[in-house]
């Protein structure tokens, strides 16, 4: 499956079990509903089982302060439905305080991980068993 639009894209790797995303811009509490009803669209097949998400944050810019407790709720309903890890990718400092108060507010803080480069979170990944794609 792969669901692709302006402010993000969701591939789900159901063979194995990791979720790609890329997310985009400046999101406004919309995007992140949106983002967080597709998300379960896409992922539908993958959340029977153990799985991880992987999120290329690198252009993604900020969020209203609504965004935190909207992603918050959707990472929640993730640990609610198997999601073991979130492997997330960022090199800006901002980003990295909005994704802090997400990780707490959807109690995810001890299963998310995140990375400054791609290679990075590839290489854990690899390490805890999963095949990621190149």
């Amino acid at each position: 499956m792969d669901s692709w639009h302006f402010q993000y894209n969701i591939d789900a790797d159901v063979e194995h079990s990791i979720v790609y995303e890329k997310i985009y811009g400046v999101w406004q509490v919309d995007t992140a509903r949106s983002y967080a009803e597709d998300f379960k669209e896409e992922a539908k097949e993958i959340i029977k089982k153990p799985w991880v998400k992987m999120i290329d944050l690198m252009n993604w810019k900020t969020a209203s302060p609504e965004v935190i407790d909207v992603v918050g709720q959707h990472l929640r309903w993730c640990a609610e439905h198997n999601m073991v890890l979130s492997v997330n990718i960022l090199n800006n400092t901002v980003t990295y305080g909005y994704l802090q108060r997400m990780f707490a507010r959807g109690a995810t803080k001890d299963i998310s991980k995140t990375f400054r480069s791609r290679h990075e979170a590839v290489q854990f990944l690899k390490q805890q068993g999963y095949r990621v794609r190149s």
